[in-house]
């Protein structure tokens, strides 16, 4: 008999502990995104909101200790994914800080007296399971967080500006494997129908199985992915807990 892989036996738990959108009403909402990953025996931060008050009151109503924080990893150079960092660092919790070699010199100094900082590259292993795309270009240059989960690839993007289409792809190219689900803000918010209609296309080509829009997704293309996906849409907002395994 063969060896059972622990990849296939341990649960993945995605909990967005900041957004815009509501779902929990005991948290707080405000523009930005956040969601710890805790997968492994690790605990990982994505992004961390737009500011450091409504990010910690989070987690306390969440009961989260953000001492667990192992590592942090900033999506882009935008206030409403980095704005928390700050006051994170702050709890004197000294995580490894994953971010782009495009973010400015001078925010990376400011971060490195509280934290490890350092730069991705495509594909990095940064826990157990848990990669980065990498630094993609774009208007905006970003990078998704990839989980290979026992029931298939997990992207979580913040934003998304490179494409969330490209994002996945290049999910699909560092790690052949089926898509489980996406998650996160997909930036359609000024997209029409017609062109929601050709990212669904994409994502069946692609075969993403589920997904849980949220953040700058925009109200439009969540409805419309809520209508394509049926059963298989999870309704996301703060407070949300999404449970893999």
């Amino acid at each position: 008999m063969g060896t059972t892989d622990p990849d296939k036996t341990d649960r993945l738990t995605i909990t967005i502990i900041y957004d815009n959108r509501p779902f929990n009403p005991d948290l707080q909402t405000a523009w930005g995104f956040a969601a710890l990953v805790e997968y492994r025996g690790n605990t990982t931060l994505f992004d961390t909101g737009g500011d450091a008050p409504t990010l910690l009151a989070n987690m306390r109503s969440l009961e989260i200790d953000p001492t667990r924080i192992e590592r942090v990893i900033l999506s882009h150079n935008h206030g409403d994914h980095t704005g928390g960092l700050e006051g994170l660092l702050a709890l004197d919790i000294h995580p490894l800080v994953y971010l782009l070699a495009s973010f400015p010199e001078n925010m990376k100094q400011r971060f490195a007296p509280n934290a490890d900082v350092l730069e991705v590259s495509p594909g990095q292993s940064l826990a157990a399971g848990v990669f980065t795309t990498g630094e993609m270009s774009g208007s905006i240059p970003e990078q998704a967080l990839i989980i290979r989960s026992a029931k298939g690839l997990v992207v979580i993007t913040g934003c998304a500006h490179p494409g969330v289409v490209q994002m996945v792809e290049r999910a699909k190219t560092l790690f052949d494997e089926p898509v489980y689900l996406v998650v996160g803000g997909f930036h359609l918010g000024e997209k029409s129908a017609a062109q929601v209609e050709k990212i669904l296309a994409d994502f069946r080509r692609l075969g993403v199985a589920k997904v849980a829009p949220s953040h700058c997704t925009g109200d439009l293309a969540i409805a419309m992915f809520e209508e394509e996906y049926a059963q298989d849409f999870f309704q996301a907002g703060a407070g949300c807990v999404i449970v893999i395994e």
